[in-house]
């Protein structure tokens, strides 16, 4: 009889813990800023892709992107025609939908497949050496800071908090575009991922990769309205430690987004 009284007192200390547990999630995710804690991959189409990053689960913190949208009101043509590099950009704030849709044409999944997926740009040996970050101004939604994009699970991992513009624009030699776009595309290449396979040439395969990514993010911004620029004028090292880059990492290039002035 002791022994079931024991029982029957861990089962009801076990369902206490397991409720103040939930009712703590629910509180989280009602967080205005939708970073969650929850370790589920946040959208559907990658929930057999790969599980939500190390980084995300450590720290339990990550903003989820809207999905991105599969059809627009510009034709790929009427885009190609209108391409420009712009370097001058209004005060307004950009969208989270905005943001989604151009991370997702710079390096997003568009079918997914256990342990990988296919993305929006051709990748030399399906190695994937880029890096996509993102810098944080002056958007709908999300708090100031830097991020890196997750493809695989179409979220950005915050790095660090705060407004870092101005910082960064002195990293790119003082140029102004990147200070006033409400957000920067930053790339980098992790050289190893593609040497590996195709020894120094590998090197090449990657720069190529970002053309090809750097010209879907030009269209995309096209499409939606805004102007964007490639940037390749910064001091390397300085980049390195704004993102944290190791040692295998190397900074490509600067893409300011913004509504065109």
């Amino acid at each position: 009889m002791k022994t079931t009284k024991k029982s029957l007192a861990c089962w009801l200390l076990l369902v206490l813990i397991f409720t103040f547990a939930a009712c703590g999630a629910a509180q989280d995710t009602e967080n205005p800023e939708n970073i969650i804690n929850s370790p589920e991959p946040p959208h559907e189409i990658y929930a057999n892709v790969q599980e939500v990053s190390f980084e995300a689960l450590v720290a339990r913190d990550y903003y989820v992107l809207p999905e991105p949208k599969l059809e627009g009101e510009m034709s790929v043509e009427e885009a190609l025609q209108n391409r420009r590099s712009h370097r001058r950009f209004r005060d307004e704030a950009l969208s989270a939908q905005q943001v989604s849709q151009l991370l997702w044409a710079a390096y997003g999944i568009t079918l997914a497949r256990p342990g990988g997926g296919l993305r929006t740009t051709p990748s030399a040996g399906a190695t994937f050496p880029l890096e996509v970050y993102v810098v944080i101004g002056n958007v709908a939604e999300i708090y100031p800071g830097v991020f890196r994009y997750d493809s695989y699970n179409h979220i950005l991992l915050r790095l660090q908090e705060g407004d870092i513009r101005e910082e960064l624009a002195a990293a790119a030699l003082g140029q102004q575009s990147v200070a006033h776009a409400p957000m920067v595309i930053f790339y980098s290449a992790v050289r190893q991922r593609i040497t590996e396979i195709y020894g120094d040439r590998g090197v090449r395969y990657a720069y190529m990769e970002l053309g090809h990514s750097a010209q879907n993010v030009y269209l995309q911004a096209e499409a939606l309205g805004l102007g964007t620029v490639a940037i390749g004028a910064f001091f390397d090292d300085r980049l390195g430690e704004i993102f944290g880059l190791g040692d295998e990492e190397v900074p490509l290039y600067l893409m300011p987004v913004g509504w065109i002035n």
